[in-house]
């Protein structure tokens, strides 16, 4: 019977379960949403029961629909959330739903660490500004406002690790995730005394940590009904939806660096020591194993940014897109096409939720600057487009200044289709772009191949070069060279001119 690798990926939205042959050839998928709760401004929880409904719903769907007996799936692997905290007891039920990593409320419980750590040497220890964004934040905050709850935790654990423990009843965790939480000594790869000792986390409360491809159990007998799955099929732990897209984007040796084009936008590189940035302005994960680091420069809506303009601004061209059974981002890709290089003069700050890499600004707005009488709406969205990839230029050359340069950047996420928006990145970043044969697939390959490693059906991570393969190279034009190059430094210039600004804005 064949062998089938089965990858969940247990997102925000939902639990995507999608099959692969052990050839990485992608056989099926199927998608089960979940709701988020949102109690007060600031917050956002998920009961980890939907995880589970979502992960059997899922598995039983894509089997009836991939006709796959289930004695044909050789491993179960998970790509999953980060940067959470759910509470379970000695029995793995959770105790609340989970804190996910949207959530803000923790600021002064982060500010408190920083008490006893200063933010530097946080940084120097964990690859991560402190922040109310990582887990250690939000078990403080459990145990200040919630403290039965907090008495009753064994272990706090993340998405994937839930549904791990479900399967197999084991409380471990992979080192990609523990790197979100704050806690983890990114050099040692073990959780750090020092931050253990400044936010007052015991050690006990905390799972056992192994590489992702590891197999960490086999589904049992009280899973194995509900799931559908056989009895005694093996579990691999997985990694952390960044790390995944990492793998699935194929990039996984030194110099090798991709861009998700999302809502949020990253780029992403691969070191074999983590990436301790003076200025702070990029973070590191761990990758799939130790002595493998994932340097990473986050934006808050790069994608987010079109869709904004789209939902306010194309109520025409969405209109359009109805009558004509067209794409509405299809239009908005001709009319970028329509607006020469540089836009006429007209800069577009994408800083609608503030920013992250390189800013690190939470009251940095977005705004159009040297709008005149010239500008159409064609304007508009390739400033919008510009400014994404002026925005990430400014982290490619942090890498680049810190050692970790790159020939090509290869492209996952939505905004992988759009070729006039690749073409607009080839031109800032002055260096090619290339599509993959797996695009909306990444984070679920690179689970796939965690999978297939700990199931001894790769031989190594390193296969996903193999698998994940460049399918078109958007090349650079030096003619667009000069506009850009203008383009760049004013596009810097207008954020520091702006942050007063920005600060009156948000003062209360």
């Amino acid at each position: 019977m064949a062998s089938f690798i089965l990858s969940h990926d247990v997102g925000t939205t939902g639990d995507k379960a999608t099959l692969f042959g052990e050839d990485g050839r992608l056989v099926a998928s199927a998608f089960s949403s979940y709701p988020t709760s949102y109690p007060k401004s600031g917050w956002a929880e998920q009961d980890a029961n939907d995880y589970w409904e979502a992960f059997c719903r899922s598995t039983h769907e894509l089997l009836a629909k991939a006709q796959c007996d289930p004695r044909g799936i050789a491993v179960v692997a998970f790509s999953g959330q980060m940067m959470g905290a759910l509470p379970v007891d000695a029995k793995g039920n959770p105790l609340r739903r989970m804190i996910i990593w949207a959530d803000q409320r923790s600021t002064s419980e982060a500010a408190e660490i920083e008490k006893t750590v200063t933010g530097d040497e946080v940084y120097r220890i964990t690859g991560h500004r402190l922040s109310a964004s990582y887990s250690a934040a939000k078990i403080m905050w459990i145990r200040r406002n919630e403290p039965e709850v907090f008495k009753r935790a064994a272990k706090f654990i993340h998405a994937k690790d839930f549904l791990t423990l479900k399967l197999t009843g084991s409380f471990v965790s992979d080192y990609s995730d523990a790197s979100s939480m704050n806690l983890l000594d990114l050099g040692r790869m073990e959780w750090s005394q020092e931050m253990l000792a400044a936010s007052g986390i015991s050690r006990s409360l905390l799972p056992d940590l192994c590489e992702s491809t590891e197999v960490v159990g086999k589904v049992g007998r009280a899973a194995a009904g509900p799931s559908g799955l056989l009895e005694g099929t093996p579990v691999v732990i997985g990694g952390g939806d960044g790390a995944c897209a990492t793998c699935g984007a194929g990039v996984v040796t030194e110099g090798d660096a991709y861009l998700c084009l999302g809502t949020s936008t990253w780029i992403a590189t691969v070191s074999n020591r983590p990436l301790i940035d003076p200025a702070k302005r990029t973070f590191t994960f761990a990758l799939f194993r130790k002595g493998l680091y994932m340097p990473t420069g986050t934006m808050q809506t790069g994608g987010g940014s079109l869709k904004w303009f789209k939902d306010v601004l194309a109520d025409a061209e969405s209109g359009v897109a109805r009558d004509s059974s067209t794409d509405v981002y299809e239009i908005l890709n001709r009319m970028a096409g329509e607006a020469a290089p540089g836009s006429e003069g007209l800069l577009f700050l994408p800083y609608l939720m503030g920013e992250r890499s390189p800013q690190w600004n939470p009251k940095a707005r977005g705004c159009y600057i040297g709008l005149s009488m010239i500008h159409s709406k064609s304007h508009l969205v390739r400033a919008i487009m510009e400014g994404v990839a002026y925005n990430m230029k400014i982290v490619a050359d942090t890498f680049a200044g810190l050692g970790l340069d790159f020939s090509l950047l290869r492209v996952i996420g939505g905004g992988a289709k759009s070729s006039i928006w690749l073409s607009i990145f080839a031109d800032v970043l002055e260096r090619p772009m290339a599509t993959l044969n797996f695009v909306d697939e990444a984070t679920s390959i690179g689970a796939a191949i965690a999978g297939g490693v700990g199931a001894g059906i790769f031989s190594s991570i390193e296969e996903a070069a193999r698998i994940v393969r460049v399918e078109r190279r958007f090349e650079p034009d030096p003619s667009h060279f000069p506009a850009y190059r203008k383009g760049f430094p004013i596009f810097g210039r207008s954020y520091d001119q702006l942050v007063p600004i920005f600060d009156m804005l948000a003062a209360e």
